[in-house]
């Protein structure tokens, strides 16, 4: 009998852990951990606000599908092959398909659409090595490319620059948040990007697409307390 009592006792701190844990996964930053792991989190009782949507209807690569969602779409397949995160230097400068970082995520997706990001940003290196902080004077296209300070900079010279505020339940504000927009985090020693989804809360927020520590996922944006630092679109 005690050994059964204190069998009992054992599975009932279990469940009250287990409990307080899923509780705080759920809640802890909108649910960013559950959705890291690929969990929708969406509250059952929040009024679903409806989000016009205003994206490019340019289609680069003439394959019946706007480029915007183009790179969503590119992007979106590190998040359903999970990625592995892996920060490495690679002769060529492409990492396997199956590995990556943040930066990967945009050049992989924009090469969805037709652009050929590493190209135009090794071009700019090489001509304007001085506004770029990650090279240090001597270019390297096998890494330059996949710098998140080198991308803030080439995306500050060539892309449209947008707000970074995001305002929940606000349609006017979440209009300016469309897909395969690009997010760039610059606070301190966090140095993140990543593109903006297609899909949305029910409360409007944008969800992002990256990849972080320890592979591709798709978040809401909101989850993320740290200041936006740059908010792109590219000039289709």
């Amino acid at each position: 009998m005690r050994i059964r009592f204190k069998f009992n006792k054992f599975i009932r701190v279990g469940i009250l852990i287990g409990a307080i844990i899923f509780f705080f996964a759920l809640f802890f930053r909108g649910g960013i951990i559950l959705e890291h792991l690929g969990f929708e989190i969406n509250m059952p009782f929040i009024k679903a606000v409806e989000v016009p949507e205003d994206y490019s209807t340019v289609d680069r690569n003439q394959n019946g599908i706007p480029d915007p969602i183009d790179i969503v779409n590119e992007a979106r397949k590190g998040v359903d092959e999970r990625t592995t995160y892996k920060s490495a230097y690679y002769d060529g400068g492409y990492p396997p398909d199956d590995e990556g970082v943040c930066t990967d995520v945009i050049w992989r997706g924009l090469n969805g659409a037709g652009i050929p990001f590493k190209r135009l940003i090794d071009e700019d290196i090489a001509a304007n090595t001085d506004l770029y902080p990650r090279v240090a004077g001597k270019p390297d296209p096998n890494i330059d490319f996949r710098r998140v300070p080198n991308q803030y900079v080439f995306f500050e010279r060539y892309a449209e620059a947008l707000t970074t505020e995001l305002i929940p339940r606000n349609i006017d504000n979440l209009k300016e948040w469309q897909p395969g927009d690009i997010v760039v985090f610059m606070e301190g020693s966090f140095h993140h990007v990543g593109i903006v989804s297609d899909k949305r809360a029910k409360d409007g927020m944008p969800y992002f697409i990256h990849n972080i520590f320890p592979f591709a996922a798709e978040v809401k944006l909101s989850s993320f307390k740290t200041p936006i630092t740059g908010h792109y679109r590219w000039k289709y």
